[in-house]
């Protein structure tokens, strides 16, 4: 039985301050698809020489940050200690559980000559009984993870399963993420095994049972069913997903949380700092004034 699709999302333009990204997820009527509830396309972006990306000190609760390049390097900091560039194929993981505070920075030895940044910032939130786990980070670098290839196509399993294949990444809940780069002409099935399955078109443009997606289209999947897609041009299709979570998540900046107690709490222990702080930073993102009205998710890289 050929698969058919829930909805096509198609992402808002964000100004993150000298470069902007596509937001995908959280959206109207879909706000996760499996366990990610934040999935931000980064740029293209290009930066003249002595600018770059300055994401300062923020707090996160009850999520992992996956942080994952297609160009460019971001260093990331954090107040465990860790100290981490991320590079093309690498993946950053941090497990905010309890609570963390990261930044991310362009390097100031790449700010001396022009540089250009490409990648996906995406947030996965954590079972209930998972969210209050001690923060961690973990850093794969792109040499540790499966790649599946086949002619015309090269994918990298960044977290989870797919195709018999395991990701070294430690996740919470039953994952699916893959980079699949796929030269025009070629088809990809995607595997079965996860409930849910969402295509996301980061270059290029695919074909799913006779319709296009160019670049910049999320594709949902209803559950169940065989699923393929063609790629039209040559392309690169972030494959995501997984099991569904055990129940409703909020998102209030860049809090997630199963309740909206604990994301009140989380704002409490921000605005009186609280949390812990990143060794070497001396600057942090203050509280939204609003607490009613925060602006959408933010000061994270994005």
């Amino acid at each position: 039985m050929a698969v058919s699709i829930e909805r096509v999302i198609e992402p808002r333009p964000r100004d993150l301050g000298g470069f902007e990204v596509r937001r995908v997820l959280p959206a109207a009527g879909r706000n996760l698809v499996g366990p990610f509830i934040f999935f931000d396309h980064i740029g293209p972006a290009q930066f003249a020489a002595g600018t770059g990306i300055d994401v300062r000190p923020h707090p996160h609760i009850c999520l992992a940050t996956v942080t994952y390049l297609f160009v460019g390097e971001l260093v990331h900091r954090d107040s465990l200690g860790f100290v981490q560039p991320i590079r093309p194929g690498d993946v950053n993981w941090m497990t905010a559980g309890r609570g963390i505070v990261h930044s991310e920075r362009t390097d100031a030895q790449l700010r001396q000559r022009p540089s250009h940044i490409h990648g996906i910032q995406s947030w996965v939130a954590l079972p209930a009984s998972a969210e209050e786990t001690e923060p961690q980070f973990f850093h794969h670098p792109a040499a540790t993870l499966p790649q599946i290839e086949r002619p015309g196509v090269r994918m990298r399993v960044i977290a989870g399963t797919a195709w018999d294949q395991r990701s070294p990444v430690t996740t919470f809940s039953e994952t699916l993420y893959v980079d699949a780069q796929v030269s025009a002409g070629s088809e990809v099935e995607l595997p079965d095994e996860h409930h849910d399955r969402a295509l996301y078109v980061a270059e290029g443009k695919i074909g799913i049972e006779g319709a296009e997606y160019p670049t910049g289209h999320m594709v949902v999947l209803d559950p169940g069913g065989t699923a393929r897609f063609r790629a039209l041009a040559d392309s690169r299709v972030m494959l995501v997903g997984g099991a569904p979570l055990d129940g409703p998540r909020f998102i209030w900046w860049n809090f997630v949380a199963s309740s909206h107690e604990r994301i009140e709490r989380a704002k409490d222990d921000w605005g009186a700092q609280r949390f812990p702080r990143v060794p070497g930073e001396t600057e942090f993102i203050p509280l939204p004034e609003s607490r009613e009205n925060a602006p959408p998710p933010k000061g994270q890289p994005l």
